[in-house]
């Protein structure tokens, strides 16, 4: 009777497993699957039963570079990076036999065929749209290994040497051409407010000779200008015909003293 205790206990201490917080245990009996053991100590009979852990934590997987061609013919290579985590173990162990190589490998495909069918410029200016794409492809195709993608993150997109350059191209020529819209848009409101300014000038007597000294006031503040004063041809066109005028009188004027003379004579 004393050697059946021992034996018992001994059969006991070596029974006894411990599963930590993070981890859950998938305890078979007789080869089948019992049930998931939650965190602590479990008793898990020698011969009879078997148990296997499964970490539960977030893990990342890098995804290998994969070089594939976008919707518009552009060969690239582009690599991401996978959050998942395990949300149901019975299932990670016995509906796939090792579900890190699966989504491994299902992750390669899905980027190769997400990617094959986006636009390069869609692929550049949209990757969290393209990220948010593969994520759900890959979530949905793993919910029955028990297996929740949390997040997937492109990471890097190498461009062929000759797509840079023809990319970096394109950019100078678009920067160019929205340089030389904008310049003649100035251009154009300048026109339309000088069109303006001598529209009002014009129809104000005294507006032009105005502005015309406060041009001077500007110029005067630094004595090593020369100062060139504008004269309107219309004020040289009113002296002249002031001059011919006072001419005119002094002919007359001439006429009659010599006519006043050669009378006297």
């Amino acid at each position: 009777m004393f050697y059946l205790i021992i034996f018992v206990i001994f059969i006991l201490l070596i029974s006894i497993r411990q599963i930590d917080e993070y981890e859950r245990g998938i305890l078979f009996t007789f080869g089948k699957f019992s049930k998931v053991l939650s965190p602590g100590w479990k008793i898990v009979l020698p011969v009879i039963q078997s148990y296997r852990k499964v970490d539960i934590r977030t893990k990342a997987v890098d995804v290998p570079e994969q070089e594939t061609i976008t919707k518009d013919n552009v060969s690239i290579r582009i690599n991401a990076v996978i959050y998942y985590k395990i949300f149901d173990a019975g299932k990670a162990i016995c509906e796939v036999q090792d579900y890190y190589y699966a989504v491994s490998q299902l992750a390669q495909t899905t980027m190769r065929n997400v990617v094959g069918s986006v636009t390069l410029d869609e692929l550049l200016s949209e990757r969290e749209k393209i990220s948010n794409g593969i994520c759900e492809v890959i979530d949905k195709a793993t919910d029955p290994w028990g297996v929740k993608v949390e997040n997937v993150e492109l990471k890097d997109v190498s461009l062929p040497e000759e797509m840079k350059r023809v990319i970096a191209k394109a950019a100078e020529a678009e920067r160019e051409k929205q340089a030389i819209l904008t310049k003649a848009e100035g251009e154009v409101e300048a026109a339309n407010s000088l069109a303006t300014a001598a529209n009002v000038m014009g129809s104000t007597p005294g507006a032009l000779h105005l502005r015309t000294l406060s041009t001077l006031n500007d110029l005067s503040s630094d004595q090593s200008n020369t100062i060139i004063f504008a004269v309107p041809i219309e004020v040289l066109k009113a002296v002249e015909g002031i001059s011919k005028k006072y001419e005119n009188i002094n002919n007359h004027k001439n006429e009659e003293i010599k006519e006043n003379i050669a009378k006297q004579l």
